[in-house]
């Protein structure tokens, strides 16, 4: 399956002045087909050599006791019976295995830097390692992040746009093409897409069970899978937490994000989690499941907004889960409620919102929301190229109360509403309307600093 993420390395590897990469991401998004099926396969046919550190035992014990790069390249073009040049990419997979390989990136950098290197693996050990090195922990002398001499990007769940791509590149190219000219799909294909984006909600963008869904338009099967990788996520959090009581703490904070969301005031309430708990008692196990890339955190503005976006209040945020297919797993609705003539009451936004904060993250945005007073709020505040953007998430097609809430204390370039319906643009309200398959575009303009009506 093609991922959009193949770019990014295809520019590291054009880039001269490259250093060695390090591809975070969540367990099961697709990493390792990523680096080594897409990219090493595609870019570097029989000059690559790949190391898996959870099973090649002899090279990850080498490696963890000498950072020297030099040793590193002999040792496995040795073992390996290839010469290790500038031609050829090194692949260390699964390298929380093995920490210390992350630490002789800096000397690859330094003394070795025209060979190319990339490091993959689950990462949160690594980043948790980082973080305590970063405190000041007696053991720090154990591992070394090397900051500044490493190149980074992160793979997110497959997003709507990947989704339809390989699902059907021919409706994917007639959503590109509409959004690059700003104008509106046909009606009838209109709702083509919009079947498609129920298809997602639905089953998500961890590629496993799209390819079961893409390979034989089998939902049931890549429910099935969904609930294997479900319950995985849950096993793995034994990996990375220190004690018994966060590895609960953690599981359970996970298995609530739909229950969180789905109450009248959707900011993080602990007391629902675990009685007469405070936030600070989950700050731990937030902080590991974001770090993880499991759940993204969205924090609260309130009233008069100033740039950069900083949050108000620390303790006032609301989480979502990764993947919305993930989500709607959690959720336990049934999978019909997506895919009949009933969804359009049977779903509730919050769907949608948790979709719609995925596509924005996974476009490297940070999440804001804004609260008003009263019930006024918007779900998502972007900043771009110093302008703001509010953006409303409408599962039908709602009022505009809390936008002009909102504009009585804030300047912004305009609105964006998401929702079922088609694109639009009302210059005097400054409000753009997009379909929710437009998400990804959009995000990306965003994020790059280009966006235009």
């Amino acid at each position: 399956m093609e991922r959009i993420a193949l770019q990014k390395l295809i520019d590291w590897k054009n880039n001269e002045r490259k250093k060695p990469l390090i591809v975070w991401g969540a367990r099961q998004v697709g990493k390792t087909y990523l680096v080594k099926e897409l990219f090493a396969e595609r870019y570097y046919k029989n000059r690559y050599i790949y190391i898996d550190c959870k099973k090649e035992d002899e090279i990850r014990r080498f490696c963890s006791e000498t950072a020297n790069a030099e040793k590193i390249i002999e040792y496995i073009s040795l073992r390996k019976g290839m010469q290790i040049s500038e031609d050829t990419l090194l692949i260390f997979d699964e390298v929380q295995e093995c920490p210390n390989i992350i630490s002789s990136l800096k000397y690859f950098c330094q003394d070795l830097r025209a060979i190319p290197v990339i490091a993959t693996g689950s990462m949160v050990r690594i980043k948790l390692q980082r973080e305590t090195h970063k405190r000041g922990s007696k053991d720090n002398g154990k591992f070394l992040f090397p900051v500044g001499k490493i190149n980074q990007i992160t793979v997110y769940p497959m997003t709507f746009d990947e989704f339809l791509m390989n699902g059907n590149k021919l409706l994917y190219n007639a959503v590109k093409n509409a959004y690059d000219k700003k104008e509106a799909l046909d009606s009838q294909i209109h709702d083509l897409v919009m079947e498609q984006v129920y298809k997602y909600l639905l089953v998500g963008g961890m590629p496993e069970a799209v390819e079961a869904y893409v390979d034989g338009n089998n939902l049931l099967e890549a429910r099935e899978i969904l609930k294997v990788l479900y319950d995985n996520y849950l096993a793995d959090m034994e990996l990375y937490q220190a004690s018994q009581e966060a590895v609960l703490r953690s599981r359970t904070l996970f298995q609530n994000i739909y229950r969180e969301l789905n109450k009248e005031a959707k900011n993080f309430s602990p007391g629902l989690i675990e009685e007469k708990s405070k936030t600070r008692d989950f700050a731990t196990s937030i902080q590991w499941l974001t770090m993880a890339h499991v759940v993204n955190q969205s924090f609260q503005l309130k009233e008069h907004i100033t740039t950069p976006l900083m949050p108000d209040n620390e303790s006032n945020f609301r989480l979502f889960l990764g993947d919305i297919g993930m989500f709607s797993y959690q959720s336990g609705i049934n999978a019909a409620s997506f895919v009949s003539g009933e969804r359009e009451n049977t779903l509730s936004g919050i769907f949608f919102e948790n979709y719609v904060a995925n596509e924005l993250i996974a476009k490297e945005l940070k999440l804001f929301y804004w609260r008003g007073k009263a019930s006024a709020e918007l779900e998502f505040i972007i900043e771009s190229a110093n302008k703001l953007y509010p953006i409303d998430v409408k599962k039908g097609r709602g009022t505009l109360n809390s936008l002009e809430k909102f504009s009585n204390h804030n300047k912004f370039e305009y609105a964006i509403k998401v929702s079922k319906n088609n694109y639009g643009y009302d210059p005097e309200q400054k409000l753009l309307t997009i379909p929710f398959y437009f998400i990804p575009f959009v995000a990306k303009d965003l994020a790059d600093r280009t966006m235009k009506i």
